[in-house]
């Protein structure tokens, strides 16, 4: 029997999915939804999760053993990496290097799709 991950990473995988539908904005908040969560020899090697921040929200600055690739599929945000700040808008992408403190916030309320892989 598979678990609670496992049935919900099954209704993704082989599936057409609309990626604006499948988090909602909520006021004062960040909402997110993995999509694939993978391990390999009981380690995290990789995910898939969507995100959805509204206007001023965000997330403080932290470091992550993954390299991080965020497409922003909707909105506005500025994601500061090693006291950088840059710009990413609806249709851009940003590779975010693993062990590298990074931050962001929405200038709008913003989507995005982060992909991290360890590296």
């Amino acid at each position: 029997m598979g678990t609670k991950d496992e049935a919900q990473e099954a209704a993704f995988v082989g599936k057409i999915l609309d990626m604006q539908g499948m988090v909602d904005y909520q006021e004062g908040a960040v909402v997110s939804k993995t999509l694939l969560d993978k391990k390999t020899d009981g380690k995290k090697a990789g995910t898939i999760t969507l995100f959805a921040f509204d206007k001023g929200q965000g997330l403080s600055e932290h470091t992550a053993p993954f390299d991080a690739f965020v497409y922003v599929f909707d909105g506005e945000s500025v994601i500061t990496i090693e006291g950088e700040p840059l710009n990413v808008k609806k249709g851009e992408i940003i590779i975010m290097p693993a062990n590298k403190p990074h931050e962001l916030k929405a200038v709008v309320r913003f989507k995005m799709m982060l992909v991290m892989i360890r590296v």
